[in-house]
């Protein structure tokens, strides 16, 4: 094993750079040291995964260095490593409720730029993201993106999350119906105050598919409505997708599921959207059939 070690063309490499540091006793101590060395690879081999690595850490490359006359092992992470926790860091600054896992995992690079409006709306995410990290605060006004069902609507919020992610900010993405429903269900577990909050507070707060359920007065006015005051007077960035466009959503949102109309407590709503968003339609077709 001995002659093994010191015949090793990178353990020969590095006790030429330390001649001077290394006499043949200190050698000769360090050879479990240097056996572990070599016993191991020291660049990436490349697999998709880290779990498949065969040295002693997964995901880590050993680097021989000298300390007070003794050899010292460090451990560097690969290059899979690296980007396995950079994709884990983008993951973790994304928070969804209730969005398909493939609306989360969306990029700008793949939207279908085929249409006009889908420029557009390409073109201001792209400038909301330069905006944030040129000036390094967050601009206060998001976008209400509308269209038929089916355009990518949906997947516009996922891949300008992740724009946002890759430079440290956090999005909380919800699809609306969904969370209506179990803010309904938190007033049995007492959690209702501190889901709200979690959400108004969001640093990018993104929603998706308001309008897609006829509402009680009480989501409305107590969940949305405090939602959007809050957001509105901390400026806090706001992202929603509907079919209905500002006109619409409005005569939808004065629809309860009692059957009355309630025009002033819609329209109170929508100024706070308004105040919050910027309207854009997307345009195409269904992509979902």
């Amino acid at each position: 094993m001995r002659r093994e070690i010191l015949e090793n063309p990178r353990v020969q490499e590095f006790l030429a750079r330390h001649a001077d540091e290394l006499s043949y006793d200190n050698i000769e101590r360090n050879l479990p040291k240097l056996h572990e060395f070599i016993s191991q690879s020291t660049e990436c081999c490349g697999c998709d995964n880290t779990e498949h690595c065969t040295n002693y850490l997964k995901g880590f490359l050993p680097t021989l260095r000298v300390v007070r006359n003794t050899v010292e092992i460090d451990y560097v992470r690969c290059e899979q490593k690296i980007r396995e926790e950079e994709r884990r860091d983008v993951a973790n600054m994304i928070a969804s409720m209730h969005m398909p896992k493939d609306v989360l995992q969306a990029t700008i690079h793949d939207l279908s730029i085929d249409d006009e409006s889908r420029v557009m709306i390409a073109q201001k995410a792209a400038q909301f993201v330069k905006a944030t990290k040129e000036s390094g605060h967050l601009p206060s006004k998001g976008f209400y993106l509308y269209g038929k069902f089916g355009v990518g609507k949906s997947f516009v919020l996922g891949a300008l999350a992740n724009e946002l992610a890759s430079i440290k900010i956090r999005s909380v993405v919800v699809f609306v119906p969904e969370f209506l429903r179990e803010m309904k269900n938190a007033i049995g577990d007492n959690t209702l105050n501190e889901k709200i909050d979690y959400i108004k507070k969001a640093p990018v707060l993104m929603l998706d598919d308001l309008g897609a359920e006829t509402m009680t007065a009480w989501t409305r006015d107590e969940i949305l409505g405090t939602i959007f005051h809050y957001r509105m007077a901390e400026q806090l960035p706001t992202f929603i997708t509907s079919n209905f466009n500002y006109g619409e959503l409005e005569h939808h949102l004065a629809q309860s599921q009692k059957g009355d109309i309630e025009v002033v407590k819609a329209g109170r709503i929508m100024e706070r959207i308004k105040a919050l968003t910027e309207p854009i339609e997307m345009r195409g077709n269904n992509r979902r059939m």
